[in-house]
């Protein structure tokens, strides 16, 4: 306690620590900072903080590692343009720049897009810069200079004089022209990335095809887009190939034989990775009466990948697997991943086992690990685990019940009463699943099952990744940490205020507890506006990363967390592996002492590589659902408001989860203000209202399955869910327990979920709400074509943030 009393006591402030980094001729680390204010143990945090503040607010600059005072653009520069984010605002950034943190943001103002003398993304300008703080400037420009290389993916149109490329990213909706000759065969439909040609142009931006990818009407062209529009690598280098090519069995050697142990594995029906058994008995010690004895096993991918080889470069480059409803995009080629490093039945593998004892509470009593050689009894499914344990077993699992299948259960829900004991936020957000034929077409959406045996495994795995933590801890090793901070108190305050508009209360303590979030779930249960209020904690989250710099998990309630379970799909876990075996001392492929000091920058990296497979999977699910729905424009569906914003409204179908964009231009004729904080758009004139939660009907106006677009309209003659707030239903304060799982924490291993949508930031008044106007039918508004929807969709592309892809407990 003195020595934390201490530390605080020399803890340097702000304007010191951004002074010592002015003052410094080069960029300093974070611990030549704490060296330098002789920073130690859990301060070492608060500087982490204080430095992403600094970060943020524009007083210091971050590149590999480390900070460095700002350098100020000069009045005019050259810049490029590099994109339009969700705002639809043009970004540019400067043509050189020599330095190794990123470059400032640059807004662009004052550009028509789509006329003549509007530049295009990889175009060179001369533009007056304004500084506007924390590190942004706003250009003017001067003198557009050129063009620079850029490929575009879109799909083939030709006419009689030319061929035209519509681009699949929705934020472009410019088209271009490419020469008919080049492709004479090329079929209307086709996938192809195009190079836009340099040089001023009238009309139409002129191209190049420079390959083609498939048809849009071929099923795998659909996740064959979103891969190539999010930058996934998908095509092994030849050196990472060969290198798997070339691997064999792993012998036993001094490993620990566990082959007599009857693990077995339980993943979906349609997994072909096996990467993680579990065994459990009742503790045979008396001492322990009524606890268990568990193991966790997990295939040994350190023995394969080893660090600095070609697999490992090219692993840690794609950070993780991408999970899409028609394939896999594997971190490690399928040699590997489907062969040597598979816990498939009946084989000798090569494992990194966890033993655990647990007390009848489910709390831990110790824990081992060893690295060994194991053999799977059985490949189960989750059907057929939760089948079996319901009185139905099949021929696999008949001989399994009592000696395998019950005792795995009987640690489970000792583990669910330490579970509940720590208070893990539960939350019951909906998911649904993609269902495909032999020929990769869809043919339904429907929910995801979720059963006791999906939550026993996650259990399993997430005590096993919480003795990980802990190992690495006690043996004094780098951990990559699973780490997921409480919710800002901006996003808190929001959720305090949206709760109370619906009669709900969250207390206004210092510091909340998932427990504090279970409440208000427990009291909404049953509700009509249930699944709404889920919605809307789960937004208030903040999101999951990887670091070497320890705070916990809040939605987990761990204090101690890292991924073990999935070395196959996930690099951290691999990291984690590695520190294991080299503190351990258990042989070959441990981590490198100096790797340790590259942990935070991977850190980064991956959780980047995370967001970016996650944004594919959203994309490509996005894209399989408006493909199922083309033949369905016109028809009406019933649905939910998922997302409100200042343009209008998104609604999420009830029968596929599939969720579109009705325009506010479409709305009933009124003038609707943006009640940010209810969620809602009001009109002021009329008194309709239109809140997150609300029940509609729609109609189907148009399907783009190459961009993912679902315009939708209100049904003429449905009964619209516009009414008084006074009017809305309020929560039930039942005692009924939550079922669910924690927030970007849930799992289903094979194939991602859909999230929800939410819309740009709109200019907001005083209050936080945006006005905008509607005129509807009666004021002689113009129709919105199916263009002008996509373009407008394209705007808004922050796509319901609830739910992170399907990973085994994160």
């Amino acid at each position: 306690m003195a020595n934390d009393t201490e530390d605080k006591k020399h803890f340097p402030t702000r304007e010191e620590i951004i002074e010592f980094i002015d003052m410094s001729p080069t960029p300093v680390g974070k611990r030549e900072i704490a060296r330098a204010f002789n920073i130690k143990g859990a301060a070492k945090i608060e500087l982490k903080k204080i430095l992403k503040d600094l970060k943020i607010e524009g007083d210091v600059v971050k590149g590999r590692r480390r900070f460095d005072k700002p350098d100020r653009l000069p009045p005019v520069e050259v810049l490029e343009i590099t994109g339009i984010d969700d705002d639809g605002e043009v970004l540019a950034r400067p043509n050189v720049w020599k330095h190794d943190y990123d470059p400032p943001q640059i807004v662009v103002k004052s550009i028509r897009r789509g006329g003549p003398s509007a530049p295009g993304i990889g175009d060179k300008i001369l533009a007056k810069l304004r500084y506007t703080g924390k590190q942004t400037y706003e250009a003017s420009i001067m003198r557009v200079l050129g063009s620079g290389p850029q490929r575009v993916l879109g799909l083939y149109r030709p006419n009689e004089r030319e061929g035209r490329v519509v681009p699949t990213d929705r934020k472009d909706s410019g088209e271009i022209a490419v020469p008919l000759d080049d492709h004479p065969d090329l079929e209307t439909g086709a996938l192809v990335l195009t190079e836009i040609l340099p040089g001023k142009h009238f009309g139409l931006r002129k191209g190049r095809i420079t390959e083609v990818l498939g048809n849009i009407n071929e099923p795998k062209s659909i996740s064959l887009v979103s891969i190539h529009a999010r930058g996934i690598p998908f095509e092994f280098p030849p050196e990472v190939e060969l290198q798997a090519r070339e691997s064999k069995a792993t012998p036993l050697g001094k490993r620990t034989d566990l082959r007599d142990i009857p693990l077995v594995t339980i993943d979906g029906a349609d997994a072909r990775d096996f990467d993680d058994a579990v065994w459990a008995e009742p503790d045979s010690d008396p001492e322990n009466e009524g606890g268990w004895h568990i193991m966790v096993a997990i295939a040994d991918v350190s023995w394969y990948v080893r660090p600095g080889d070609a697999l490992d470069r090219e692993a840690v480059k794609r950070g993780n697997s991408c999970y899409f409803p028609d394939r896999v995009v594997p971190m490690l080629p399928f040699e590997l991943s489907n062969g040597w490093c598979s816990l498939v039945p009946h084989e000798d593998r090569g494992c990194m086992a966890v033993e655990m004892w647990l007390d009848k509470h489910g709390h831990k009593l110790r824990h081992k690990f060893c690295r060994g050689m194991m053999k799977s009894a059985a490949r189960l499914t989750y059907d057929q685990v939760q089948r079996a344990m319901d009185g139905q077993p099949d021929d696999t699992t008949g001989p399994l019940v009592e000696t395998i299948i019950k005792p795995l259960y009987g640690a489970f829900h000792a583990f669910l009463e330490a579970r509940k004991h720590r208070g893990v936020l539960e939350l019951d957000v909906p998911e649904r699943k993609i269902e495909l034929n032999d020929k990769g077409q869809i043919v339904a959406i429907a929910p995801r099952a979720r059963f006791d045996s999906h939550k026993l495994i996650e259990e399993f795995m997430i005590a096993a990744n919480v003795c990980a933590a802990e190992e690495l801890e006690r043996i004094k090793q780098p951990c990559m940490y699973r780490i997921h901070d409480a919710p800002s108190e901006e996003k808190l305050e929001a959720l305090r205020e949206f709760l109370e508009g619906a009669g709900y209360q969250l207390n206004k303590a210092s510091v909340l507890r998932p427990r504090d979030f279970n409440r208000i779930l427990e009291m909404a249960k049953d509700t009509p506006e249930s699944e709404l209020i889920n919605t809307v904690v789960l937004r208030s989250q903040s999101q999951a990363m990887y670091s070497p710099d320890n705070i916990g998990h809040f939605g987990l309630a761990l204090k101690k967390y890292a991924h073990f379970t999935s070395p196959i799909r996930r690099y951290a876990d691999l990291l984690v592996h590695r520190a294991l075996i080299a503190g351990l001392k258990l042989g070959e492929g441990g981590l490198p002492p100096e790797d340790g000091e590259r942990f935070e920058q991977i850190g980064e990296d991956i959780s980047g590589t995370e967001r970016r497979a996650a944004m594919a999977e959203r994309d490509a699910v996005d894209r399989y659902v408006a493909a199922y729905m083309s033949d369905k424009v016109g028809a009406e569906f019933p649905g939910k408001i998922s997302g409100v914003t200042h343009f209008g409204l998104f609604i999420s179908l009830n029968e596929t989860g599939a969720d579109g964009l009705v325009p506010i231009s479409t709305l009933p004729d009124d003038y609707y203000v943006h009640d940010a904080a209810s969620h809602a758009l009001v009109g002021q004139n009329r008194g309709k209202r239109f809140q997150l939660g609300d029940t509609v009907v729609v109609r189907i106006a148009d399907a783009d399955a190459a961009t993912g677009s679902l315009a939708l309209r209100l049904a003429e003659h449905a009964d619209i869910t516009a009414r008084d707030l006074v009017e809305r239903p309020r929560g039930r304060r039942g005692q009924n327990k939550h079922r669910g799982g924690s927030p970007g924490e849930r799992s289903h291993r094979h194939g991602s979920k859909p999230g929800f949508r939410s819309g740009p930031r709109g200019a907001t008044g005083p209050d936080g709400t945006s006005a905008t106007k509607s005129k509807g039918k009666a004021g002689g508004k113009k129709k919105t074509t199916p263009k002008k929807q996509r373009k407008l969709v394209a705007s808004s592309r922050l796509a319901r943030s609830a739910a992170k892809r399907g990973d085994k407990p994160q």
